[in-house]
């Protein structure tokens, strides 16, 4: 990459790509081990975490940004529970859910304003078509929006379409 600027984001959101609702299963079971250990915060749902997506997630080519209704709870919650950094959190205020054509996901115009021309990837289970629209009319750069199925949560799969645009889109260097 040359520089900072061209560097992908990649918003992330919690409950459903992270946080599968579908049960705990094969992966998953062996992370309630996990969350037993670090504490549940009176929140089951965190078993379902999988503490090996963090390194997935983090040798990925880009820099990563949470966009999730967690908010910065994400990096007091969950990031040390996937062995991540504290992360940049996108704010989007409360008012922003009826900004917008019907349609629009609520956090769609604060992720394109967030990314300000840059490529970016959105991972989330409440992507639409009219945000797709949206962010192909209102984002000068390229962007991926990428569905998550919310009962299975983030697989090898789609870390592999992710990992195939970065590798599309990411300016490489010129070998010495």
């Amino acid at each position: 990459m040359s520089s900072t600027t061209e560097c992908p984001l990649l918003f992330l959101d919690v409950d459903g790509p992270l946080i599968p609702f579908g049960s705990s299963s094969g992966r998953l079971q062996d992370t309630a081990t996990v969350a037993s250990a670090c504490g549940d915060q009176g929140n089951p749902s965190l078993r379902r975490l999988d503490p090996e997506i963090g390194s997935r997630l983090t040798a990925l080519e880009c820099h990563l940004v949470w966009a999730t209704t967690w908010m910065e709870e994400a990096n007091e919650v969950i990031a040390p529970r996937l062995g991540l950094s504290r992360l940049p959190v996108v704010e989007c205020p409360a008012s922003s859910a009826d900004e917008g054509p019907r349609g629009l996901h609520w956090k769609t115009r604060h992720l394109v304003e967030w990314a300000s021309g840059r490529p970016f990837i959105w991972v989330d289970d409440e992507i639409s078509a009219m945000d797709r629209l949206w962010v192909d009319t209102s984002h000068s750069g390229p962007s991926l929006l990428h569905r998550v199925d919310p009962a299975k949560g983030l697989m090898d799969t789609d870390l592999a379409a992710l990992a195939d645009w970065l590798r599309l889109v990411i300016p490489r260097r010129a070998p010495r």
